[in-house]
This record gives C-alpha cells, structure tokens and sequence, in this order.
C-alpha cells in the first residue's frame, strides 16, 4: 500500500491534471506551419487619449494567447501612460518615434476618435505604418481614423453601429456595411463596437494560424464566439 495519505495524493493527482490541459491549450495554440507563414509576429496597438477600454484588452487578450510567435505592444504618439474613456490609465511600451517594425496594427475607437480624425501625427503615423504591415484592424469607430488617413478607401468596412454616421462622414469613399459583425477586405479587418473587436481577432487570429488555435483561445476566455461576420446582432434596421 502506498504510504502517501489518500486526500494527498487526490491533490497530487488533480494538480497533474490542470498542468496536462495547460499543456494541452499550449500546443493548441502554437503558430500553425503554413507555407510562407512568418515564424514571428508583432502587434501594435495604437492608445489614444479617451480610447474605449474594451476595444484595446479584448483584442490583447485574444492575442495575448496566441503566445508563442506573437508578441503584443501599446504604441502611442507619446510613450507612458495613456487615460482611456472610462478612466484607467494604460501604459504605451513606445511613441511613434521609436516604435519597432509592426506586422499588425490595431487602433481602437472610443470617445478620442473625434479629435484623432484631427490629428496629423496619428493620420501620418498610420499612413506610414499601414503600408509595411500585414493585416490593419480596427474596432468600433477606429475605423473612422483608418478611413480619414484614407486607409480604407475603395474597401469594405464597418463600424459601431451606434455612431455609424460618424465612420462614414469620415469615408465617403468607402463601402460600409452597416450590419456586418465584422468585415475582412484583405489586410484591412474593421469590426463593430467594442465587443465585435474580440470576435474580429479570433477570425484573424483564425486567418494567421489556424481554427483550432481561434477556438481554443474562445473556450480558455470562456467566450462565446461569435463567428457570423455579416450579421451583427446589435445591428437595427433603420
């Protein structure tokens, strides 16, 4: 007989099995093989003064997960902290000026995007950088600063559907989709409000490395995902 007591080794036993799933979503999520794959990634997500919170740490999180190959970073026009809509402060890790190659950029709306569709630095700053990057997105009305920065001229795309006016007063060029979820043109991915960023990411996180990885980083977030990309659920017909 075992001389380890019978509630030690349940202990034992259940702590095996929480370090055999950890492992199991580990391997999950480990950067699909595609051909032509880039074996590493960088994500840059643009803070604003007034950003929406969600906008930013639902995509981080989905991301964030992705873990190995992929490397998030807050980028702002100025390095250090960032105040968003709802008050938190978040910390840009650089400024446009010495912010590292991206090969994915994210900008979020929020209250902010009003006086961003004025600001030079981030319209050129976003000019720049869209150009080198491998998939531009957006969530909520930070497709009304990609669209300003003519970003997403002769392209599909959508916004949040409560300030929907305010992305196409900004884009007369672009083709909105009011009820899309979210809408994939390419290497431009634009979502609806706030929560839409986390179903957009699991596409393109879908898109760069595989289904299963998408799906496992849902069910680890124990997040519902939504997978319908033309079919917003808060969408209202006017």
């Amino acid at each position: 007989m075992s001389c380890v007591p019978s509630n030690r080794r349940m202990i034992l036993l259940f702590a095996l099995m929480i370090a055999s799933a950890w492992c199991g979503v580990a391997r999950a999520q480990a950067p699909a093989t595609q051909p032509g794959a880039k074996a590493t990634r960088t994500l840059g997500i643009v803070l604003y003064p007034m950003f929406e919170l969600l906008d930013v740490y639902g995509p981080a999180e989905v991301f964030g997960n992705v873990t190995k190959g992929l490397k998030v970073v807050m980028v702002a026009q100025e390095a250090g902290p960032v105040t968003s809509a709802q008050g938190p402060k978040v910390l840009a890790d650089f400024g446009f000026d010495d912010c590292p190659p991206l090969d994915l950029l994210l900008i979020p709306g929020g209250m902010g995007t009003l006086a961003e569709v004025k600001n030079p630095a981030m319209l050129d700053w976003l000019k720049e950088r869209s150009n080198q990057a491998e998939v531009v997105m957006s969530v909520c009305s930070g497709s009304a600063i990609l669209a300003e920065a003519g970003l997403l001229d002769g392209r599909k795309a959508t916004s949040n559907k409560r300030y929907f006016q305010v992305a196409v007063d900004h884009g007369p060029k672009v083709q909105w989709i009011e009820k899309a979820r979210w809408v994939d043109d390419g290497n431009r991915v634009t979502s609806s409000g706030v929560s839409a960023g986390i179903d957009m990411s699991l596409a393109v996180v879908s898109r760069l490395y595989g289904e299963k990885v998408a799906a496992n980083i849902a069910v680890l977030t124990e997040y519902q995902w939504h997978r319908d990309a033309d079919n917003d659920p808060f969408f209202r017909p006017k």
